[in-house]
């Protein structure tokens, strides 16, 4: 019957939805295997496209992982931009909180994101320390918005978010796979150490 025929055919994604449904599936991919391990083609068989298709999105394997880590660090910031105008205990509250939610949610993309220093590629690498440097400065504006009497953030204090922003990646992913601490102490932890490597 027509109206059943109609009803089984796959609607047509749009350029921009085809494009997130491969970086799901590879973010998918990447949490769970080494990148020498992740095949393109294990990519579009899940994705139900042609690996023709999946080149026209992303014309090299190393591209595609690229984009994947890209997108996780957008949407990691995206997530996590800090709200204007608190107190500083209630900023550095409210941000990992908001980290956490985003780790729970996207574990997959978390676990993707933070395989890209192991890979060989220096261009994937590339994109990864970008990222984070893009959440460091995310932070340090954020510390710099809470506390506007203080003097500007130095050397030490980069230092010390760039160092507490390894803690947490350790902390969240170990989280994930032993969540034997409840999200309100991963968060006092966190904010604790925050607190600590901060203090002036």
């Amino acid at each position: 019957m027509p109206a059943n025929r109609s009803a089984r055919t796959r609607r047509r994604l749009s350029t921009e939805e085809r494009r997130e449904q491969l970086l799901a599936v590879g973010s998918r991919l990447f949490a769970r295997s080494p990148y020498d391990d992740v095949w393109i083609e294990e990519v579009a068989e899940i994705a139900g496209v042609s690996r023709g298709l999946l080149y026209h999105y992303f014309p090299t394997k190393r591209e595609f992982f690229a984009a994947v880590v890209r997108h996780e660090s957008e949407r990691m910031l995206r997530l996590t931009a800090a709200v204007p105008g608190r107190p500083l205990r209630e900023q550095i509250d409210a941000g990992i909180d908001l980290f956490l939610s985003y780790v729970e949610q996207h574990a997959e993309g978390f676990r993707a994101f933070h395989r890209a220093e192991a890979a060989g590629d220096p261009t994937v690498r590339e994109v990864y320390r970008a990222s984070l440097a893009a959440q460091e400065q995310q932070i340090l504006g954020a510390l710099a918005e809470s506390r506007p009497s203080a003097a500007p953030g130095g050397p030490a204090l980069r230092l010390a978010v760039r160092g507490w922003l390894a803690f947490l990646v350790t902390v969240c992913l170990d989280w994930l796979d032993e969540p034997d601490l409840g999200r309100d102490e991963v968060r006092e932890l966190c904010a604790r150490t925050l607190l600590g490597a901060i203090s002036e």
